[in-house]
């Protein structure tokens, strides 16, 4: 059997380099992204420069019942997955009041509820007797008390809990459970920008989204628990559970009153 990966926001950014790192593969591909994010100008592309088959579904999956809609499209084209990227997600770089509750509304109904949706809907598509994959898209902020990443950060700690408990419930079956924890990743414009203007350390935990896509995969087909791409990022890690609570709480105080003084 073929393996077939259903990729969600996969129109741009992570998602786009999962889809193009999945094709190089050779693996045949279901696309959701919304509708007029250029879904069907990065099939025919991937089409023409790889030995794979994609399906697109354009669908707003912030809306009630967008991922059972998912499935029953697959099941109406008579299509089978085995591997799941639940990349779709929202993020933001701002204080609390300054979004409204809508945009705190759609945040965790695609971060928290799609991602719990579909991964259920998958677990019942499958054929449990052959090898199936899951690759969360969690955030290496989940893991730190980040201001100005409050709902974001809290939406994909959830995740990294979620994935967590799947994995340890799924122990013995062939269903392979991953948590991906990037730090910043170059996917906008915007944050291009943004990142460059980041000196020494900090600059060194940007990557670039082909990079973090390509240590996802092969991490994922590897069967590790949490991949965290890039050594920067790893260290941060080890230092994060070095330092005392109190001390991190000082050190977050002072960066704030920095922000606040600008």
């Amino acid at each position: 059997m073929k393996n077939t990966a259903l990729i969600t926001g996969a129109s741009e950014g992570l998602g786009k380099s999962f889809a193009i790192e999945m094709a190089k593969k050779g693996i045949d591909l279901v696309l959701v992204a919304l509708p007029e994010s250029g879904l069907p100008h990065l099939a025919n592309y991937l089409r023409q420069n790889f030995d794979c088959q994609v399906f697109c579904i354009e669908i707003d999956l912030t809306l009630p019942h967008s991922a059972a809609a998912v499935f029953d499209r697959l099941d109406v084209h008579q299509l089978s997955v085995n591997i799941l990227i639940n990349n779709a997600g929202l993020g933001n770089w701002s204080w609390f009041e300054e979004k409204s509750i809508d945009f705190y509304r759609a945040q965790i109904d695609l971060n928290i509820t799609n991602t719990v949706m579909l991964t259920r809907l998958f677990l019942h598509h499958i054929n449990k007797h052959l090898p199936n994959y899951i690759l969360n898209v969690g955030s290496l902020g989940g893991h730190f008390i980040v201001p100005k990443k409050q709902v974001y950060g809290a939406t994909k700690s959830f995740v990294g809990y979620f994935t967590r408990c799947l994995q340890m419930e799924l122990i013995g079956t062939n269903v392979h459970v991953s948590l991906l924890s990037p730090g910043g990743i170059n996917t906008k414009p915007e944050l291009l920008v943004m990142n460059n203007n980041l000196k020494g350390f900090a600059k060194a935990t940007i990557l670039e989204a082909d990079v973090v896509a390509r240590e996802a995969i092969e991490g994922l087909f590897k069967m590790r628990k949490e991949i965290i791409p890039g050594f920067a990022n790893r260290l941060l890690l080890i230092i994060d559970k070095l330092i005392p609570a109190f001390l991190k709480e000082l050190i977050i105080r002072r960066n704030l009153r920095a922000v606040l003084s600008v």
